[in-house]
């Protein structure tokens, strides 16, 4: 056990109420001044949890996530610098649940293990008269915090209103197929979105077994998407990785986990290969993997087993690093919010160089092919070939961001001609050297302040999509009409088809073209067009159409 340790009064909750008198605190000074001795007995429950060994990093969102599988939470405390937290729970009941489960399994955060157990505080309050109700949450709870708070009770009035509608009935897939939703239970149903890259079995088995003893997976493709069933021992393993992982991503960018409740309660796998396996019976034939490999107790599932093909494997070596909720943004946000990470790093090549052929030498300069490709990802250089004008090598920012490009822009038909796209041999982009003929061919973009994605978690990784004739403008100001855009798109030799600003936002419009060429060419010419004084207009593909 660690020693004692101070609970500094500005972080506007004060430990109090302690369980044992021969911890009460004595000193009668301004709360600014107080000290109180954390856990030295832990042995009897308490609604307050005491967390050791955190990341410094750990945000009040992630302490609350530990929490939510087990009930309400109604307060939390994050000691910054000293590698613990406080989490009271609405019912002690609860907490005893939560102490229960990380006794037999280790808890992480951002793949740290940590030490849950109960503090010998009955409560926290959160104002420095120690008067008001924790559940308030009055002004001296730090801002963070209270989102944090206000976000787990409104999952756990939802969480609630859904269980109560859903009552002893499971719901119906839209699609009318034999594996449908049901209440929570062991067995998790799992649809990546988004799969740029392939997903096997072992890199599911690295993040699933993070929550808990992972005793089988199933994968299939189904309705052409690619899909998992993962067993769990018990209901709270399941429900905890289902709170976690739904809504983030695996890869960044990409490959989307969408976590629902199987209504299956048990898998019955037959073979241990690349497409299912049994953690509980390593001895089971390797078989043939298209066959029909899945019981249930009400009947034959029966899913093609088509699997993606992957040069993996084995399980990765890398954490689940960034797991959580850092913004508990999968419960404030969109689903794949910008505050989630990326689970992993992707099984691809760690090229970041693409070779870039075909291109219309006429028309192409480093600065189209800058704004082009910084739709998929931040384009570090540029370097059209000196002695064949037709081709190019484009660095990116990060591995993945070239494998985004490629996949999208391959034969895309810019300024007329089929563009071909692929990875090249070369490690980096070299800038001229000092004397050398370069004729302006050779930039460094590494520095520029139209990247679209150099913040972490971008929420424009969210917003990625293939070349369309429908193109997205934002950062439209409210001074500019619909008139303005058009003359903008007009003078520059573009066909407007339609336009519509979007009805909640008009700084957002969708602007429709004739062809994918011409929506290709306005996106090189208008995105940073100049709007106003202090407006750029930004620009992409959009998934929708007028």
């Amino acid at each position: 056990m660690r020693g004692s340790d101070e609970l500094l009064s500005q972080s506007g909750v004060t430990v109090m109420a302690p369980a044992a008198p021969h911890h009460a605190d004595n000193n009668n000074q301004d709360s600014a001044a107080k000290k109180v001795k954390l856990e030295q007995n832990v042995g009897k429950p308490s609604r307050v949890i005491h967390i050791r060994n955190i990341p410094n990093e750990t945000t009040e969102a992630e302490i609350i996530q530990l929490g939510l599988p087990f009930g309400r939470v109604t307060n939390v405390l994050v000691l910054k610098g000293k590698n613990q937290a406080f989490l009271e729970m609405a019912e002690e009941i609860s907490a005893v649940a939560m102490v229960a489960y990380f006794g037999g399994c280790v808890a992480q955060l951002r793949g740290r293990a940590v030490y849950v157990q109960f503090s010998n505080h009955k409560e926290l309050k959160t104002d420095q008269t120690h008067s008001n109700a924790v559940s308030a949450l009055p002004h001296s709870i730090s801002a963070s915090a209270q989102a944090a708070l206000q976000a787990a009770q409104a999952i756990s009035n939802s969480a609630g209103a859904a269980l109560v509608a859903g009552a002893g009935a499971a719901l119906q897939p839209a699609n009318g197929g034999t594996e449908i939703q049901g209440g929570p239970n062991t067995v998790l149903r799992v649809i990546i979105e988004h799969m740029l890259y392939p997903i096997v079995l072992d890199v599911l088995y690295s993040i699933f077994q993070r929550y808990g003893k992972v005793l089988k997976i199933v994968t299939f493709t189904k309705n052409n998407s690619f899909q998992a069933l993962i067993q769990y021992p018990d209901t709270l393993s399941a429900q905890t990785a289902k709170t976690a992982l739904d809504g983030q991503n695996i890869y960044n960018g990409c490959c989307t986990l969408r976590i629902d409740y199987s209504k299956m309660t048990c898998l019955n796998v037959k073979y241990n290969n690349d497409k299912s396996r049994d953690y509980t019976n390593p001895t089971l034939p390797s078989g043939d993997s298209d066959a029909h490999q899945l019981l249930t107790s009400g009947g034959v599932l029966a899913p093609q087993f088509l699997g993606l093909g992957s040069g993996l494997a084995s399980p990765y070596g890398v954490g689940v690093g960034g797991v959580g909720l850092p913004a508990f943004g999968a419960l404030t946000l969109t689903p794949a919010s910008p505050a989630l990470r990326a689970l992993a790093a992707p099984p691809l090549p760690l090229a970041t160089v693409l070779l870039v052929s075909n291109l219309n030498e006429e028309m192409v300069t480093p600065d189209a092919l800058f704004t082009l490709f910084g739709v998929y990802g931040d384009v570090q250089r540029v370097k059209i070939l000196y002695n064949k004008k037709d081709s190019a090598l484009i660095q990116m920012a990060e591995p993945h961001q070239a494998h985004l490009a490629m996949t999208h822009m391959d034969k895309l038909r810019v300024f007329g001609k089929a563009m071909r796209v692929m990875l090249s041999k070369h490690q980096t982009v070299q800038l001229p050297k000092e004397g050398q003929p370069d004729a302006g061919l050779t930039r460094d973009y590494s520095q520029s302040p139209l990247h679209r994605f150099k913040k972490p978690g971008s929420k424009n990784y969210q917003n990625i999509y293939p070349p369309s004739a429908t193109l997205h403008l934002s950062n439209i100001p409210a001074t500019v009409s619909e008139d303005d855009i058009k003359d903008a798109f007009t003078k520059r030799g573009f066909t407007i088809k339609a336009f519509k600003f979007f009805p909640k936002d008009r700084k957002m419009a969708l602007v429709q073209l004739p062809s994918i060429d011409d929506a290709v060419a306005a996106l090189i010419k208008m995105h940073n067009y100049q709007l106003s004084e202090s407006n750029h207009l930004r620009v992409s593909f959009s998934k929708s159409s007028i």
